[in-house]
């Protein structure tokens, strides 16, 4: 791949942490970024668009994009199955366009187990307490899935380790801040900016 493609971005953490609505403002700030468009075998509700919110697949028509190793990702929810496009997220990065992926942890190590040279970011809680009154703040959780959620949520955490960053979400604003600096830093990197400076010294 060459070194003018754009980040994979791949933003993931335990439920309740607040992925998608710190994704969606980081959407807002960072309107050249572009976000991920998962497969799914789920009927569209009223409204989405086919290749804007879901590609719509049959059965099928996913089982054989597994088959081929056509997704960075898979996983099956509640009989349906859900995925990551590899090509949609190869032409996007190729175009020079930074994608972001905003991902369940299991998904993430997927995808780093195909794409290593993704920046992988754990957006994790200001501590637990907090990460318990986000998951009860939705008031459709019993105590016993509460108590579930949150055992989940530690062994997720206990993987923060094989992320590259680790972004605390204790107000969204600073977080995407923190996000926009990692994204600048690694545009920054040497191996992405050498090329160009070889280039001019044989030029000379």
């Amino acid at each position: 791949m060459g070194n003018d493609n754009g980040l994979l971005l791949v933003l993931s953490g335990p439920s309740g942490v607040g992925k998608g609505t710190v994704c969606s403002a980081l959407r807002q700030r960072m309107k050249d970024i572009v976000y991920s468009v998962s497969a799914t075998t789920r009927a569209p509700r009223a409204g989405e668009v086919n290749g804007v919110n879901y590609f719509f697949k049959t059965r099928q028509e996913f089982e054989q994009m597994i088959e081929q190793d056509e997704l960075l990702e898979w996983a099956e929810y509640v009989g349906n199955y859900y995925g990551t496009p590899r090509r949609f997220v190869e032409e996007t990065l190729a175009s020079g366009r930074d994608v972001i992926l905003e991902i369940e942890v299991q998904g993430a190590m997927q995808v780093k187990q195909k794409f290593p040279q993704g920046v992988f970011l754990f957006l994790a809680p200001p501590d637990l307490t907090e990460l318990r009154n986000r998951i009860v703040g939705r008031g459709t959780e019993t105590e016993e899935s509460v108590r579930k959620r949150l055992e989940v949520a530690k062994a997720e955490i206990e993987l923060m380790n094989q992320y590259d960053y680790v972004v605390v979400n204790d107000e969204i604003e600073l977080a995407c801040k923190r996000i926009e600096a990692i994204i600048t830093a690694e545009h920054l990197r040497k191996e992405r900016q050498i090329h160009k400076f070889r280039q001019w010294l044989k030029e000379e």
